[in-house]
């Protein structure tokens, strides 16, 4: 049943308990102002609204004060006049600041009585509105944000109709797609979409307009107004009404082309990678196998030698060939192990002497040692053992050996250390010398990189050192370095216990 104000005023109702029981089930206040007397009344829900007791009395005067001090109180004061001397209405809105200091959003009403053509009362109705109006101005802060998101957003925002077709764009879709607002609006979603990916989507948009899903996110393509194909990934989220009724969609578009063609080209990539590995790995088993039969062949060679004229081994050099032989060996057996198992990496280390190691790499290259004049000092205990893949400890070490010797200083005899020692985590490798050094201000960056080369050597080819990374790195060890031009150069290798 709807009530009017006038009705509740009308001098009709006299029953002043009837009065005040209805404006306590509408929680609506009232007040008189008796102009003949210069009284002033407020209702229980009128005092209860200004936090005043039940027996305050209001005060003509102080009254006007409650409304905050500003445009508030001016306002009500101007219209209060109009009423008083113009026989105008008033309905308006207002803060008034409690006798507790609080402030509150109220509705004030106020209707003038006439006698005779002078003013004698003027009567109205007082509304605590603060609620509606609080949540009345976070829907509108809310509004306001969405809107500035959905206008400045750097990724694409619509608003859709649940048959597809544009509403409201952002300027980040036109710009994506190449149509300016009013083109798209003229479109629907369908009319843009690539004609193989017009189906993405169709079971998710079934599911929520049946309420038994609210969003969804797809990846589809789009056709640019140039023809050129947009790969989008596409969220949409359903609006609706207060009843559970959808009402449109809110879109959010993001351009994510070149995300899909570098997948593209990592895809070829990987299927070349792959044809590519299996060429190396049938030219490793080919390689290891008959560097086996070479070696192998040397060997019985060596023993004939030694079976048939020991006369001849007698001298300085046999017993270095002989350990170089044997050398040679275990290394292509280990190359043989390698070539047999493709997924060689830190699972597959065994633990091995490092000091054992250490010495067959220096046998491997004793024609190299011997012609260069090297020193070489080994400070390596009998007892540590390293976890790795013996074939790459062989390449590493004599990698790094061979290099420290190749780019020694001219006229400085080649000094080279090993040293390594243990931590609970790593065991640790240096391999020091005395040679030209390298500027790592300018190469550190490009140190360990493929055909990178640094001092002018007619056997460089920038690959020893692009091979040592590689296998520390496969065996989850990491290697760093030292060098001062013109002083030499150390390398640490740790190795994961």
């Amino acid at each position: 049943m709807r009530i009017d104000n006038n009705e509740i005023l009308s001098d009709e109702i006299l029953d002043k308990d009837f009065l005040n029981t209805i404006e306590d089930a509408l929680a609506i206040g009232s007040w008189e102002l008796n102009l003949l007397s210069n009284s002033l009344k407020w209702s229980s829900v009128t005092k209860k609204i200004h936090d005043v007791d039940a027996n305050y009395v209001p005060n003509v005067d102080t009254a006007i004060n409650f409304y905050k001090k500003g445009q508030h109180r001016e306002k009500i004061l101007a219209l209060f006049h109009k009423a008083l001397n113009h026989g105008e209405n008033y309905d308006d809105e207002f803060i008034i600041i409690t006798s507790k200091g609080e402030e509150k959003w109220v509705r004030a009403i106020g209707h003038p009585k006439f006698k005779n053509g002078v003013c004698v009362a003027i009567r109205g109705i007082f509304q605590d509105i603060t609620r509606k109006t609080l949540e009345s101005k976070k829907t509108l802060i809310r509004e306001k944000e969405f809107k500035s998101l959905f206008d400045y957003s750097l990724t694409g925002m619509a608003k859709v109709s649940l048959t597809g077709e544009w509403l409201k764009v952002n300027n980040s879709i036109c710009r994506m797609l190449g149509y300016t607002k009013a083109d798209l609006l003229k479109l629907s979603f369908r009319d843009i979409t690539h004609p193989k990916d017009l189906n993405i989507g169709n079971k998710e948009l079934a599911l929520i307009l049946s309420g038994r899903m609210d969003n969804f996110k797809v990846n589809k393509r789009y056709i640019h107004k140039n023809g050129k194909v947009i790969y989008c990934n596409v969220s949409a989220t359903i609006v609706r009404d207060s009843n559970g009724h959808p009402q449109h969609f809110i879109a959010n578009i993001n351009d994510i082309s070149e995300i899909e063609i570098n997948k593209n080209k990592i895809s070829d990539l990987l299927a070349i990678s792959s044809k590519q590995n299996d060429r190396l790995l049938n030219f490793a088993r080919i390689v290891s196998h008959n560097l086996r039969s070479h070696g192998g062949n040397l060997e019985m060679l060596l023993n004939l030698k030694k079976e048939d004229y020991p006369e001849n081994t007698n001298d300085e050099y046999f017993p270095l060939m002989e350990e170089a032989i044997g050398n040679l060996n275990e290394t292509i057996e280990n190359l043989n192990e390698v070539a047999l198992y493709k997924d060689l990496d830190n699972k597959s280390s065994v633990p091995v002497s490092l000091l054992k190691y250490s010495k067959n790499a220096i046998s491997n290259i004793t024609a190299t040692t011997i012609s260069n004049n090297v020193d070489i000092k080994i400070l390596i205990d009998n007892n540590i053992t390293v976890y790795t893949i013996p074939a790459y400890l062989d390449s590493i070490l004599i990698n790094l050996l061979t290099n420290a010797i190749k780019y020694k200083r001219q006229n400085v005899t080649p000094e080279i250390t090993l040293e390594a020692f243990q931590t609970e985590v790593y065991t640790i490798l240096k391999i020091g010398d005395n040679g030209l050094g390298i500027d790592l201000e300018k190469h550190k960056d490009k140190l360990f990189g493929m055909y990178n080369v640094f001092h002018k050597h007619e056997d460089s080819r920038g690959l020893g050192l692009f091979i040592v990374k590689n296998q520390i790195d496969a065996m989850g060890g990491k290697i760093e370095v030292e060098s001062t031009v013109g002083k030499g150069t150390t390398f640490t290798i740790y190795f994961k216990n």
